[in-house]
């Protein structure tokens, strides 16, 4: 899947974790980008929509 024109952005969450997050591209038609915040032009994974609201809907809430 292509990721070209993807807008990232990390969780409003991710500060004081030590640079330890990861940046998501939702912006795309049909697909969800996932990539190291460390690492911007490393490999970056991709999800079909579906597949991606199933793993978040797994996260533990935070209060």
């Amino acid at each position: 899947m292509e990721l070209n024109g993807a807008r990232w952005r990390k969780s409003s969450r991710s500060s004081g974790n030590g640079g330890n997050c990861v940046e998501v591209a939702d912006n795309l038609p049909g697909v969800i980008g996932v990539r190291d915040s460390k690492d911007p032009t490393g490999p970056a994974l991709a999800f079909a929509p579906t597949a991606w609201r199933a793993f978040v809907s797994q996260l533990p809430r935070r209060a």
